[in-house]
């Protein structure tokens, strides 16, 4: 979140293209067949041709058996793999794949009518792409490719199917029924939820959950977390396994019993809040204590943390010299006086110089124990997270709920994802904000630095507008975030963010199109959000250095809404 962030992506093209992508799919009927040979790469890449080397078998991450392909694209290069399968004229065919991590694409050539492609950015975790297509009269084979984006993460894909009448060219054998999951058992719990874990099934695509005998939820991974429980009170959970054969017999059941403590409102934070980051370093900014921060904040993330040699562990060191000499004395001292006047301090872990990583279980617990540390020392009330380089939602959604059954109802959990990261709720940012929903304080998504992103309403729109504002806000209030887990992130003046900044006199106004339907743009909310958290700003250092103009404003506009 320093000064000038690099945009990961041509995010206005992408977006572009996200509007027409995501096309309806089509079902199989019982005669069809899939015509991909070798489809989930258990036999290496056999009947698969890689541009440059770019691609190889791995045998972790694995959505189904033992094997999956991973795809690495390099500047010039965007880690093709192709593979032509014999089809019949005049026929329907459904495309399909599963994919994880950097931005994945799926697609098919030569169909002799209307060639089609499907793609998704990073994901943390399983995400099915799938698509239809239609042959001409004399197509016989087509080209079915999946491949990542030219200088981005590696990505994962595995299961791939065309499924369709048989073009005669052969294909891999139908699945069977897998088996029931084994290993349930319940990870953790608190008022209002209980989380569950078990062992991969050979074979599923996915998994269904049961409470008291009756589905509830559907998820890829092999965890999941039930919401909206009562408090102190004993439920049954057996969950089963999935593929387009059919459903496992259901598990052995396990008991989960929520907690009868509340879950997290924020503590004594105000119905409607602003956020602020602290700067831990001098960038040119207002250089100050956390004195010196100005009383419209009510949660001051202090940033940042450092990334330790431990995997998911962090550490925090006090920039003293670079601070004018002050000392963690003074800091520790400032931090008490800040909780004395009703404010919360956390720890922001990230950045866009972050290298934090919490990919398994080990790493979220050296997450969980690292950050409660901190809390111990410093006195910080809890953490946000700002990591800007991937999240993997069911480790970080493990190391919080962790994190939270050491520290309590009145641990504070703040985020700051990026624009992209949360224009989808299978995003993995947006994911693990709904996994931990009932002990999450705010997200602060960054509405800066960003290019053209889809509004709820599905059109495009540029940031530094109101439009921007309120038409991306509206995705996470509709995606199931409740109203006061919701702010506006703005940088604080021009010289804070690269692009993006907005006056503040136009996030009041956003603020009052969300709440009140008044001072909206075109886009106007079908509803209105009176509960709505407030908004955040990087940072207060550059605040102070613009006269604190965005906080005197729109921090009075903020604790003045009703």
């Amino acid at each position: 979140m320093p000064v000038l962030r690099k945009r990961r992506l041509w995010a206005g093209v992408a977006m572009a293209a996200l509007a027409l992508s995501f096309a309806g799919t089509g079902q199989a009927s019982a005669a069809d067949t899939n015509n991909a040979k070798n489809a989930g790469f258990e036999s290496g890449l056999t009947n698969w041709t890689c541009t440059a080397g770019s691609g190889t078998t791995v045998s972790s991450p694995v959505h189904g058996g033992a094997s999956a392909l991973k795809g690495t694209p390099a500047g010039q290069d965007n880690a093709q793999c192709t593979q032509s399968v014999a089809v019949k004229p005049n026929s329907t065919y459904t495309l399909s794949a599963w994919v994880q991590g950097g931005y994945s694409y799926l697609g098919v050539t030569g169909t002799g009518t209307t060639d089609v492609s499907t793609w998704t950015p990073d994901t943390s975790s399983w995400k099915q792409l799938s698509t239809t297509f239609t042959t001409g009269a004399s197509t016989t084979s087509v080209s079915v490719y999946t491949h990542g984006w030219y200088g981005q993460a590696a990505y994962y894909a595995d299961d791939i199917s065309v499924y369709g009448p048989d073009g005669g060219g052969g294909g891999d054998p139908a699945p069977t029924v897998p088996a029931a999951p084994t290993g349930v058992s319940v990870s953790s719990t608190t008022s209002s939820s209980v989380s569950l874990a078990w062992s991969t099934v050979s074979g599923a695509t996915g998994y269904n959950v049961y409470r008291n005998g009756t589905k509830i939820t559907a998820v890829t991974g092999t965890s999941a977390t039930v919401t909206g429980l009562a408090a102190s009170t004993s439920y049954s959970f057996q969950v089963t396994a999935t593929n387009s054969a059919g459903e496992s017999a259901k598990s052995a059941t396990v008991t989960g019993t929520t907690t009868a403590t509340g879950g997290n409102s924020g503590g004594s934070l105000p119905k409607h809040a602003v956020t602020g980051y602290w700067q831990n370093f001098n960038n040119g900014a207002t250089v100050q204590k956390l004195s010196a921060v100005s009383s419209q904040y009510d949660i001051i993330a202090v940033a940042f943390a450092d990334a330790t040699t431990t995997p998911g562990a962090v550490s925090f060191t006090l920039d003293s010299a670079g601070l004018g000499g002050y000392t963690v004395d003074q800091f520790k001292a400032d931090i008490a006086a800040k909780h004395a006047a009703g404010k919360k301090v956390v720890i922001s872990i990230g950045g866009q110089n972050g290298t934090i990583s919490v990919s398994d279980s080990a790493s979220a617990t050296n997450f969980a124990n690292s950050v409660y540390s901190l809390m111990q020392t410093y006195g910080f009330d809890g953490v946000d997270i700002d990591l800007e380089n991937g999240i993997n939602a069911t480790y970080m959604t493990q190391a919080l709920r962790s994190l939270s059954s050491k520290a309590g109802s009145s641990l504070i959990i703040t985020m700051a994802p990026q624009t992209i990261d949360m224009q989808s709720t299978s995003n993995a940012y947006f994911q693990t904000a709904l996994n931990i929903k009932d002990i999450l304080t705010v997200v602060n998504m960054q509405y800066y630095n960003s290019g053209t992103m889809l509004g709820c309403d599905g059109k495009v729109y540029g940031q530094g507008t109101v439009d921007f504002l309120t038409a991306l806000a509206c995705i996470q209030l509709q995606g199931g975030l409740a109203p006061s887990q919701v702010g506006l992130g703005l940088p604080a003046s021009t010289s804070a963010a690269g692009s993006g900044y907005v006056s503040p006199s136009l996030v009041n106004n956003a603020l009052d199109c969300l709440t009140a339907g008044t001072n909206c743009g075109t886009f106007k909310p079908s509803k209105t959000y009176p509960d709505l958290r407030g908004a955040m700003t990087w940072s207060t250092n550059w605040d102070a250095a613009a006269g604190s103009s965005w906080s005197n404003s729109v921090g009075a506009h903020v604790h003045a809404l009703p």
